[in-house]
């Protein structure tokens, strides 16, 4: 495990779990104990690596039976959760964030290695080579909210 932090071993356990199952729920102050981090160290992790952009739907509740669940979704059998994503992705989006939501479309074979390529392209700063970087978000957040309508429709 040479080179990975601690927050990368987290989503690997994690994962593992949901490998086995559609969803997982966890006590963050047991996985907290379990790596012998702090309950924000979980936090940041499922903040950041479990998001709708990369295919996970997160809930959680608080108080003492309180827990977070995390479940894996299917993006195109679950028309709500490519509207999700779609508001999620709002007026604006940076490039991370988009490159981010492409890859997850690709990892769930809802298109192809080439259609990731070319859509990757599309959003690149690069191809949006405005020198107002608000505005490329703005431009970038409509042409990914386009072909994530064009997916939902397409059988």
């Amino acid at each position: 495990m040479e080179g990975q932090n601690i927050s990368d071993i987290i989503e690997q356990y994690l994962k593992s779990i949901l490998a086995d199952s559609e969803h997982v729920e966890i006590r963050r102050s047991e996985i907290a104990d379990l790596f012998d981090v702090v309950p924000s160290q979980i936090n940041y992790v499922i903040k950041t690596r479990f998001t709708i952009q990369n295919g996970y739907l997160v809930e959680s509740k608080r108080g003492g039976g309180g827990y977070i669940r995390i479940e894996r979704v299917n993006l195109l059998d679950d028309i709500d959760v490519l509207n999700t994503l779609i508001s999620v992705i709002g007026d604006d989006i940076n490039e991370r964030d988009a490159v981010s939501i492409i890859q997850t479309l690709y990892d769930e074979d809802v298109i192809s290695r080439r259609e990731a390529d070319l859509m990757a392209v599309m959003v690149s700063k690069q191809t949006l080579a405005l020198t107002d970087r608000q505005v490329a978000d703005v431009l970038r957040a409509h042409v990914l909210i386009s072909l994530l309508n064009r997916l939902r429709y397409e059988s």
